[in-house]
């Protein structure tokens, strides 16, 4: 079967938070991908963060959440992020994915394209998720 490939290079992002802890970046992932604002979440446990907060030096352990999605799903995705994660102000970078393998940029836009007519999966202000 030859498949025509859709060019999403250029649409599709990185998104690198830092989480207090591996279970609160799986919560976090978990909503992400079952919510399709994120196509695929990545978690690397036990990082070492050493920065100025509130004028305190501080050396502490965290776990990384990388996740990936398309432009049109960022706004959303960073909302739900910052209704989820704990921080105050909590580490959301996204950086845009400027090549790669075709097939897996494809992929990734496919599994973040919202259905039509799906409504909002931001939770509510102060709405938990369940793990």
């Amino acid at each position: 079967m030859t498949r025509s490939y859709k060019g999403n290079a250029m649409n599709c992002h990185l998104i690198y938070v830092t989480t207090k802890d591996k279970a609160e970046a799986r919560r976090i992932g978990r909503h992400l991908v079952q919510n399709r604002l994120a196509a695929c979440a990545n978690i690397f446990d036990q990082m070492n963060s050493m920065y100025i907060w509130k004028d305190e030096f501080q050396d502490d352990q965290e776990a990384v959440l990388i996740l990936k999605t398309t432009e049109t799903r960022l706004p959303e995705l960073i909302a739900a992020v910052r209704s989820l994660h704990s921080y105050e102000v909590p580490c959301i970078v996204t950086l845009p994915i400027l090549g790669g393998h075709p097939p897996f940029l494809d992929w990734i836009a496919e599994q973040v394209a919202p259905p039509p007519g799906q409504g909002s999966s931001v939770p509510a202000e102060g709405e938990e998720i369940a793990p």
